[in-house]
Formats: structure tokens, C-alpha cells, sequence
């Protein structure tokens, strides 16, 4: 074997090259769409409030039924919306890294 040849053989496909050039398009959208996903779920989890009362607990003050759960509807949806973007985030990771293998592009 000749050098040119372990070279060709170890380098990813020239620029003009319409598959390289369609690996490119989707790998960027895919990585955009990952940042896109995580940083949604980093914004969720920070507007997530925490599950403990911190100091009120100690006072011992009784709280209404009302007053217990009127932040639950708005904490259960940031819940599962931060659920949703990670599930997004994994799947879109799993897509990515598959579409890595060199036989799906025929190279």
C-alpha cells in the first residue's frame, strides 16, 4: 500500500463532494438543534422552583389548600416541559451519533 492511499482512506470526503457536503448540513442542524434543546432545559430546570419551604417551615405556619397547590399547575408544566427537552436532547443526540457511521453515507 502506498502512502496516498492510507491517506484517501483516512480523510473524510473532499469538500466538493456532494455526500460531505450533505454531512456537513445535517450535522450542523443536528448540533444546533442539541444546543437549542439544552440550553431550553437549562433555563427550565433554573425556573423550576425548589420542593422544599426553607425557612417556613420552621415557623409552622398552616397553609390553605389553595395556597398548597395554586403552584402546581405552573411547576408540573415547567416540570414536563424540562422532560421534554431532555428526552429531544437524547434522541437528537442518538440520531446524531448514528448518522456517524460511514455506511449510512456510503463512504
Amino acid at each position: 500500500m502506498n502512502m496516498a492511499s492510507i491517506l484517501s482512506n483516512l480523510l473524510a470526503p473532499v469538500d466538493t463532494d456532494a455526500i460531505f457536503v450533505t454531512y456537513r448540513a445535517v450535522s450542523i442542524v443536528f448540533v444546533i438543534l442539541m444546543a437549542v434543546a439544552a440550553v431550553a432545559a437549562i433555563v427550565l430546570v433554573m425556573l423550576t422552583p425548589g420542593n422544599s419551604q426553607g425557612i417556613e417551615a420552621l415557623g409552622g405556619s398552616s397553609e390553605t389548600f389553595y395556597g398548597k397547590n395554586k403552584g402546581k399547575s405552573t411547576e408540573s408544566k415547567l416540570k414536563l416541559a424540562t422532560v421534554i427537552c431532555l428526552v429531544v436532547l437524547g434522541v437528537l443526540s442518538i440520531i446524531f451519533f448514528i448518522l456517524q457511521i460511514d455506511a449510512i453515507w456510503g463512504v
